[in-house]
């Protein structure tokens, strides 16, 4: 009899336990995240039942963590930071630096941590949870307001933060070994400068074109594994070849992918891979936790939690202010960026590994993430208390009046306003185009046929290629700012679901489908909104029909008024 070896068993018990608690944390309307930490403190050591073994668990994390950087690199836009750059980057820079320091001088003093160690734990305080932060905006409609592009610049400034800690964390690691701080940072600048040259050369010439040929070849499973590859090939060669952490190996990969026209594509594919391991990367977590040891600390725990609210939080707010954005902006900014998440985790366990941060720092540092996050909704209901506070606001505007408003930049110009999105270039989809083209109406196509989709970008043709039931893909036609969707796609149940995706992202959005029967018609009119939908044969009949009756002597108003009837099956 064959019994499940340590690796099957570690998946299995690790994704059942992490879908049952992230279940359960979602409908306590939680983020599923902490759902997973607490299925890794149950397959932990430190709790009765199965115990996960732990060098699997930490080899799945170490893919999760990739497969995370990786995706924020190919999300990555240097137009989210320049719309705000003048609020983003100098603010931002310096709520880092506070929260560093502020989160850097409770190290020291509750666990006695050495300035390397007191850096990493404060800069682990000082990250918002990307994740945590643009879904509490997303929930509450101010996502794609003021408040939210100022937020996606902010936490972008922190994710380049992140990136240039992961880049540091082996000089410094070097230090502690060595003590010579110069040689040690020259040696690391070395290794960056060298794969930052190996990448300039291999991702921006030889991957898109690799990837373009696969793309071509039309088999969406080879792609879907060409940009795993990419991923994680890069993650591993980049430490294997010169010595740069994994993590920022698959940053750099998905930047470089991203800025291709493959890049919304390979994100959609990536995406159910990467909530797989990252999930594992949280119980991973979770499972080197101690409860008895958060218990032991309360102190420590209290001091982690009060900095973290103090360096995130309160910083945000008081530079928002300083920076003479108005109060309603920024506590909405400030409540919904008051807490940390995936990057603090990362930070913290990364330098467990290099042995640069003591052990004991992990679990106020998960308490504070846990408290936080359950807290981020009260943050918001206090922040927006806060701006409707008469008095302060008084003073506050008062202040900024004196030295003048806060001017956004506008984002870059993309040529995508009032457009129409086409799906599909097929005989439907392209004389539509034609139509459109005829009449100067902007128009973007999203075509599922890579050589279709090259062969429209060669003739100048906006047009993205994937798969419109992705929504990494129909984003990049941007439907929030489209006015009409035109679903030329051969199924109702695709048309149905792209449909979905752009009613969520514009509700006002102008629709029109074709169907191939009574079926498929009746199916996508009891759509709500649905402007038309068009069945291909009832309108050769109903043409045919009206051919006949006008050459039989009907009046052109009375066929006319007949096919309506027909039409809508009177």
């Amino acid at each position: 009899m064959t019994h499940a070896g340590p690796l099957v068993a570690t998946l299995v018990v690790g994704l059942a336990l992490a879908f049952a608690f992230g279940l359960g944390a979602r409908m306590l309307r939680l983020p599923p995240l902490l759902g997973y930490i607490v299925a890794g403190i149950v397959v932990g050591p430190y709790t009765p039942g199965f115990v996960a073994d732990p060098a699997i668990t930490a080899a799945l994390a170490e893919i999760g963590v990739a497969l995370l950087l990786f995706a924020v690199g190919l999300h990555f836009r240097a137009r989210d930071l320049l719309a705000v750059w003048r609020i983003a980057l100098p603010g931002a820079l310096a709520q880092v630096a506070f929260g560093t320091a502020l989160g850097g001088a409770v190290g020291a003093l509750a666990f006695g941590l050495g300035w390397t160690g007191a850096i990493i734990f404060g800069l682990a305080l000082a990250i918002s949870s990307t994740a945590v932060s643009t879904r509490a905006l997303d929930e509450r409609g101010r996502l794609g307001g003021e408040a939210g592009r100022i937020a996606l610049g902010w936490l972008v400034v922190q994710d380049l933060v992140v990136v240039l800690a992961l880049v540091l964390l082996p000089g410094l690691a070097d230090v502690e070994e060595s003590g010579d701080l110069a040689s040690a940072l020259a040696g690391t600048m070395v290794q960056l400068l060298a794969f930052l040259a190996a990448m300039a050369v291999g991702g921006r010439v030889l991957l898109p074109r690799i990837m373009a040929h696969v793309a071509a070849t039309g088999s969406r499973e080879l792609f879907t594994l060409a940009v795993i590859v990419t991923a994680l090939g890069t993650a591993f060669g980049s430490s294997a070849l010169f010595g740069v952490s994994p993590a920022l190996g698959a940053f750099f990969a998905g930047v470089l992918l991203g800025e291709s026209p493959l890049g919304h594509q390979a994100a959609a594919d990536t995406v159910p891979l990467q909530r797989v391991f990252v999930a594992l990367f949280f119980v991973s977590i979770g499972g080197l936790v101690d409860p008895g040891a958060i218990l032991a600390l309360p102190g420590a725990s209290m001091a982690t939690l009060v900095a973290t609210l103090l360096g995130t939080g309160g910083a945000i707010l008081g530079l928002l202010l300083a920076l003479r954005v108005p109060l309603p902006a920024a506590a909405t900014v400030a409540g919904a960026m008051a807490q940390i998440g995936e990057f603090s985790l990362l930070l913290a366990q990364l330098g467990i590994t290099a042995g640069l941060l003591a052990v004991e720092t992990r679990g106020p540092l998960l308490a504070a993430v846990t408290v936080t996050i359950l807290t981020t909704p009260l943050m918001q209901v206090l922040a927006d208390r806060l701006a409707l506070w008469r008095a302060g606001a008084r003073r506050v505007n008062a202040w900024q009046k004196r030295h003048g408003h806060a001017r956004l930049s506008r984002p870059p110009p993309q040529g995508l306003e009032d457009h129409a999105i086409l799906i599909g270039h097929g005989r439907v989809g392209r004389i539509v185009a034609q139509a459109l083209q005829r009449h100067r109406q902007p128009y973007v196509v999203i075509e599922a046929d890579h050589a279709a989709a090259e062969a429209l970008r060669r003739a100048g043709v906006s047009v993205v290629w994937g798969d419109a039931t992705r929504a990494e893909v129909l984003h990049a036609a941007r439907p929030e700012t489209a006015r009409m969707i035109v679903l030329a796609m051969p199924e109702a149940a695709g048309c149905r679901r792209v449909l979905d995706l752009a009613r969520a992202a514009n509700p006002a959005i102008i629709a029109a489908a074709r169907a191939h029967d009574d079926e498929e018609a009746a199916f996508l009119e009891r759509e709500q909104g649905m402007g038309l939908v068009v069945m291909g044969e009832r309108e050769i009949a109903l043409g045919m029909a009206d051919f006949a009756m006008t050459r039989l002597g009907v009046s052109a108003e009375d066929s006319q008024r007949t096919v309506e009837e027909l039409r809508i099956g009177r």
